[in-house]
């Protein structure tokens, strides 16, 4: 089977535990930062297999029209919301997307929120790049403790992002659906009045929503323009959740004062092509959150795992079934 590995930017699979068991399998991994449909096309084409890499790239309809020796897409995690399956399915390809290990209290997306949250309040890439061009400090933090902390959905990641807070002597208020509130009531975390009250309290503002049809533009410009000019707004998450730019005019108008993000709407950001790197009041990392060596062992694990049961005619994790008897 001849597979073609897209999005490995930071070139890691080869050194995983999972590489080696493709043996006997040509592999062709690609590690570049692109948007253009074509680039997919170009390394793909000829390929039986296609191992995505989380959500990178957008395969469309048009993309899989042009790829007619694909069989198989193996996605690392269940969320396909950038993989078109209805086109898959037309053309006759077998989709498996697993799920993650979720058995981590906290994981790696939460730690990366709190290394977003002390980073900004505490302007450390600010001092740091000073202090490399011979100055010392010269600016005062913002301690958490004591501070309120918002934590919009709690779910797996929101929850852990909310008892860590907790563990800093944050006030922690939570706000999101009935479930999440029910989750978050139960371990005894405050629930906001409101949500008016929710944004116009906080002193940052953490978010944990999925991407999906019902959560897109959920974060209005009214929801920002409501939080204090000396507040901090952190996107982890995916950038669909916050109405298209609405946060780049909420901090040009100082309401909330600073934002730290990780997330974009469309993914890679390359030649600093986004406003948001452009503004002094904005923290900005390259979607780092599930970055981490354990994360892609675990992940590249299950995407081997569905390369192997294809290949041995058992597929599993699949989402389209009526395709199986197609091939």
């Amino acid at each position: 089977m001849k597979i073609a590995v897209i999005h490995d930017y930071a070139d890691v699979f080869r050194g995983t535990r999972a590489f080696p068991r493709l043996k006997g399998h040509e592999v062709l991994i690609h590690t570049d930062a692109y948007t253009d449909p074509a680039r997919v096309i170009e390394q793909v084409t000829g390929c039986d297999a296609l191992l995505l890499t989380q959500q990178r790239v957008t395969v469309t309809r048009q993309i899989i029209e042009r790829l007619p020796a694909l069989k198989f897409i193996s996605q690392t995690g269940r969320n396909v919301s950038h993989l078109d399956v209805t086109a898959c399915s037309e053309h006759g390809i077998l989709v498996s997307a697993g799920g993650h290990d979720a058995h981590s209290p906290y994981t790696t997306t939460g730690e990366l929120a709190w290394a977003l949250i002390l980073a900004s309040l505490r302007q450390l890439p600010y001092e740091v790049e000073r202090f490399k061009q011979g100055h010392w400090h010269s600016t005062a933090g913002t301690r958490l403790h004591g501070h309120t902390l918002g934590v919009y959905a709690f779910g797996h990641i929101g929850s852990g992002v909310a008892r860590v807070g907790r563990a800093f002597g944050m006030k922690v208020v939570c706000w999101g659906r009935e479930g999440s509130t029910a989750r978050a009531k139960a371990e005894g975390f405050e629930i906001a009045a409101s949500r008016e009250a929710f944004f116009e309290n906080a002193d940052v503002i953490s978010l944990h929503l999925p991407s999906n049809k019902e959560t897109r533009g959920i974060v209005t410009s009214e929801d920002l323009a409501r939080m204090k000019p000396t507040a901090l707004l952190v996107n982890s998450s995916r950038a669909p959740i916050i109405a298209e730019g609405a946060l780049v005019t909420a901090l040009q108008k100082g309401r909330p004062g600073f934002a730290a993000v990780d997330v974009y709407e469309e993914e890679p950001v390359t030649g600093a092509n986004h406003p948001l790197l452009k503004m002094e009041n904005a923290l900005c990392t390259p979607h780092l959150g599930y970055s981490e060596k354990d994360s892609y062992e675990s992940i590249y694990a299950g995407g081997v795992d569905q390369l192997l049961a294809y290949a041995a005619g058992k597929p599993i994790n699949v989402l389209n079934p009526e395709v199986s008897g197609k091939q």
